[in-house]
């Protein structure tokens, strides 16, 4: 492979890698054994059949669970600590197909990571504010562009990576724009709920206040007897 497709490819993997982990590891395992690129030998592993199952069965579990409102964020939660550091790994692995210094196979570890973080908040953010409908078609929605947008964006950086990488730049700079807005109003709607269960009825407050009184009447009936 040339460098700017290893590079698209690596940035891909890392970008897809946040939305859908193991739609990404089975794209690539698919692509390696299937002769259409020619996997470092550090992502070698990814076209074992072994792998290959377990990234499908894994990604049928992700795809019915994606699609269920408040189990989708439950899992996004879950997959924090499972697409970023993978992201960061299969950029790595990519990275070593280019033959660079351990430096540079670093740099990309620190690259695909932050790319894998920052579709993997953009996913999660959204999920979060489209779980405020009632209606389960927006989740259902969701999900499936993600799919199609995972695939078809590892087969655009495979076959065109210079589209590929000009669309990964439009992306960030639209993320970069919108993810500070989208963290604001998940702030906001969260901090409505805390209020709505933590606001105390007049009745909760009702026997504080006669409390009040009742000690109010005992200090002055005692401020009274010691005058007398």
């Amino acid at each position: 492979m040339e460098t700017v497709e290893i590079i698209s490819l690596m940035l891909g993997t890392a970008w897809a890698s946040g939305i859908n982990l193991y739609a990404a590891v089975l794209a690539l395992g698919y692509f390696g054994s299937t002769g259409q690129v020619a996997l470092p030998e550090e992502l070698q592993l990814l076209t074992d059949p072994a792998v290959m199952i377990a990234a499908g069965f894994m990604y049928m579990v992700e795809f019915f669970a994606d699609k269920i409102p408040g189990v989708d964020s439950g899992w996004d939660t879950l997959h924090t600590f499972i697409r970023i550091p993978a992201g960061a790994v299969l950029a790595a692995g990519m990275a070593s197909g280019l033959d660079v210094n351990a430096a540079a196979e670093f740099a990309a570890f620190l690259v695909g990571g932050s790319l894998a973080a920052s579709s993997h908040l953009t996913k999660t953010s959204s999920r979060l504010l489209i779980n405020t409908s009632p209606e389960p078609v927006s989740n259902w929605t969701a999900s499936i562009s993600e799919d199609i947008a995972v695939i078809g964006g590892m087969w655009a950086a495979l076959n065109h990576p210079w589209l590929f990488l000009a669309a990964l730049l439009v992306f960030i700079v639209i993320i970069a724009w919108l993810l500070p807005k989208m963290w604001r109003t998940i702030k906001v709607i969260v901090g409505k709920i805390a209020g709505f269960f933590g606001k105390k009825t007049p009745a909760q407050q009702e026997p504080v206040s006669n409390q009040q009184d009742v000690l109010k009447a005992l200090f002055d009936k005692n401020k009274s007897d010691n005058k007398n």
